[in-house]
């Protein structure tokens, strides 16, 4: 398998280019900006970006959407709960940020759904508490959290549909329950590094005592 976290843009969001070690079909996860140097890399790699996956519909998460499906004809996929505000972030919010409207969701997915990309297999966890459709997805004893949770921190709950119960349910029933081994991708980089793993977490981050 072919893995590389890159981040990109100004906001310290991590997005994720997956694919099979011989090339063929692979996907983009929260390809916020900086889309060329994604493209260059998959096409480097000989992978054929198939699906452009959003953890959430967070602007800084979702902003660079169109570019890469215009770029290379992917399918955007979204948890279900989430996908109807793709396409209704406020003008004045994509202006703050630099980024263009999404385009909508082509496909939905709810918990425990499977998403095949070439030979591999990626399990969606929704982890409400960000956001409503906040998810996370599950690979090969790795977990790409998106704003769930972070290396030593977990995402904020004050925005709309935001809930600190439910966003620590999310952590506790469906991150911390993987195996200890499990290495956590996280959606921004504020940590101490730039991954960790579930055991650590469960240890050692101060949001979860």
């Amino acid at each position: 398998m072919f893995l590389k976290q890159l981040e990109v843009g100004n906001f310290a969001v991590f997005a994720y280019l997956i694919g099979g070690d011989a090339g063929g079909e692979g996907l983009v996860i929260d390809p916020a900006d900086d889309v060329d140097k994604i493209i260059a890399l998959a096409d480097e790699q000989k992978i054929t970006i198939k699906y452009i996956l959003n953890t959430h519909a967070h602007v800084d998460h979702v902003m660079g959407n169109e570019e890469m499906k215009r770029k290379t004809r992917a399918k955007i996929i979204i948890h279900e709960e989430d996908a109807p505000w793709l396409t209704r972030i406020p003008s004045s919010m994509l202006s703050m940020f630099g980024g263009r409207s999404s385009p909508p969701a082509d496909h939905t997915v709810k918990d425990g759904d499977l998403i095949q990309v070439g030979h591999l297999t990626l399990k969606v966890l929704h982890t409400p508490g960000h956001s409503p459709g906040g998810m996370s997805m599950y690979l090969d004893k790795a977990v790409f959290t998106g704003d769930t949770l972070f290396v030593g921190a977990v995402g904020r709950t004050d925005l709309p549909g935001g809930s600190w119960p439910l966003m620590l349910q999310s952590i506790k029933t469906k991150l911390l329950t993987l195996p200890d081994e499990t290495i956590v991708w996280p959606g921004h980089n504020y940590g101490s590094a730039p991954t960790s793993t579930i055991k650590n977490e469960r240890l050692n981050n101060p949001f979860l005592k």
